[in-house]
């Protein structure tokens, strides 16, 4: 604990400098990020991070580029798969930050929605992407804004379609225990389009704008509530919905798109903790009779990757020898054959009027156990995971069943020094 305070206690001085440097080795079984959607070839890789922090008074400039070759053989990276050394940017920001408002321009992590499952509005579960992010309020009320260009996908006319996407939140306290916040977020897409002001006005109500209609440049516009409450103890329980679509009336010609995501929290023993959560996302959800209007980033979703499935999960964290924390983890997935990037049923066919609002065709179930480490300990720097599952109705095909391992490692040496910048006064 003391080591972490010191670590993420700012120096006392108004201009420092927080500069380090990391290298080691990434191993695993399949070079996408996530183990329940495995992709990709095994492989070991080297890795290398050179971050850097600089502040002047408000004003943070941030960057942490890396050398990192497994993003080549990982489906969901956007850039260049053909490069033998491959780098990124990992964080790359300034923040100019003050007692009621913070401004953030660049790329870093961003997810919107309960710990432990990407937030479905927008999360860290691709790469990143640049954009400017605008927070105002106290813990009371505050208000969060995030604009970013998407990358141009080719339209149905065979024309390349410019595209956006804009989500914004308020959030409330309303108790001491209990927080609410609605947010909403809208994909932007044509050819020759901009990114308009009354889209991306973070105090607007977007769906006024959007859906009720202000001519053909509409948007796909999605709805959503977060609820977080401390109900009884030291347990919270949290709650994110999201309606991508609702039809109150002639339902016979579309189908009810949406998400949901509750959770539950809690201390365990003395020094543990415990979490569980249960997730779904409709089988049409995050995607769109316009394919460019799809809530995806270069086929890779903006916050959820994955619609037509359901997922619960219950994991603990256990501190060990004090400098590592321990998390074993059982995992039930339930995935149908739908797909964000497939195309959407025709309005009002009988396809559409044929397809469930969750699970089409073959249900592929995973079963999951495993085992976390993360933690540091001098210059040593460790990230692991090891699961065993079993697949059941594997790759969608009926009675085929298998047993496999999921595994990654990251391990590097590094060090980090921090001072004062000193200047004329």
């Amino acid at each position: 604990i003391h080591g972490l305070r010191e670590r993420w206690t700012e120096p006392a001085a108004e201009s420092w400098y927080d500069v380090g440097a990391r290298a080691g080795m990434q191993a695993y079984s399949h070079a996408r990020r996530d183990p329940l959607h495995p992709a990709g070839p095994r492989g070991a890789r080297p890795y290398a991070e050179a971050p850097l922090m600089v502040a002047y008074g408000n004003v943070i400039m941030v960057t942490r580029p890396a050398v990192e070759p497994r993003v080549t053989r990982d489906p969901d990276w956007p850039g260049r798969p053909d490069v033998k050394v491959a780098g990124r940017l990992i964080d790359g920001y300034i923040s100019a930050q003050f007692k009621y408002l913070r401004l953030v321009y660049g790329q870093l992590d961003r997810n919107w929605g309960p710990v432990g499952v990407p937030g479905i509005p927008l999360s860290n579960y691709g790469y990143e992407r640049q954009g400017l992010g605008i927070e105002i309020g106290s813990r009371t009320l505050r208000l969060s804004a995030f604009a970013t260009e998407l990358r141009d996908a080719p339209d149905s006319a065979g024309q390349v379609a410019h595209r956006y996407y804009f989500v914004h939140r308020l959030a409330a306290r309303l108790s001491k225990r209990l927080d609410v916040a609605a947010w909403e977020g809208n994909v932007l897409a044509g050819a020759g389009r901009n990114f308009e002001t009354r889209y991306r006005n973070p105090v607007s109500i977007g769906y006024l704008t959007n859906t009720i209609g202000l001519g053909d440049d509409r948007g796909n516009e999605m709805l959503g509530l977060d609820v977080r409450w401390r109900a009884f103890g030291r347990t919270t329980l949290e709650a994110q919905l999201a309606l991508d679509d609702f039809y109150y009336q002639r339902r016979y010609e579309n189908r009810d798109r949406f998400g949901f995501t509750v959770a539950a929290s809690g201390p365990l023993a003395s020094t543990a903790a415990w979490r569980a959560l249960y997730t779904q996302v409709s089988s049409l959800a995050l995607r769109a009779f316009n394919p460019t209007e799809n809530f995806t980033d270069a086929g890779v979703g903006l916050g959820r990757n994955f619609s037509d499935n359901d997922q619960i999960t219950l994991t603990a964290a256990v501190p060990v020898l004090g400098h590592w924390v321990v998390t074993p983890e059982l995992t039930i997935l339930r995935q149908g054959e739908g797909r964000i990037n497939d195309p959407y049923p025709a309005f009002g066919s009988a396809e559409l009027q044929a397809t469930p609002s969750l699970f089409i065709g073959t249900v592929e179930r995973t079963y999951r156990a495993a085992i976390g480490v993360t933690g540091r300990r001098g210059p040593l720097d460790l990230t692991a995971n090891a699961g065993l599952h079993r697949v059941v109705n594997s790759g969608h095909q009926p009675g085929v069943s298998l047993n496999r391992f999921e595994g990654r490692i990251q391990a590097t040496f590094g060090f980090a020094q921090r001072g004062v910048l000193r200047g004329d006064d």
